[in-house]
């Protein structure tokens, strides 16, 4: 029997450290988007069921190490 709580991911980008290379979106474009200036930003903090693994791909990808992904208990 569950305990009835889930973990779900969360984005936290850092748009001061991001350079624009738009690797995240690339990799994951359900989660990443990309301004008109080419800076990330996503429309969800929470990332949805099934994505989570190319949200830390996107993540990881980061040269500037500008964004996180975080636990949240639901």
């Amino acid at each position: 029997m569950s305990s009835g709580t889930t973990t779900q991911f969360r984005v936290v980008t850092d748009r001061s450290r991001c350079c624009g290379y738009g690797l995240c979106a690339v990799i994951c474009p359900e989660v990443y988007k990309l301004d008109a200036e080419g800076m990330v930003y996503t429309d969800a903090e929470v990332i949805p069921a099934g994505l989570e693994e190319g949200a830390r791909e996107g993540a990881a990808a980061c040269p500037a190490e500008a964004i996180m992904i975080e636990p949240v208990t639901v």
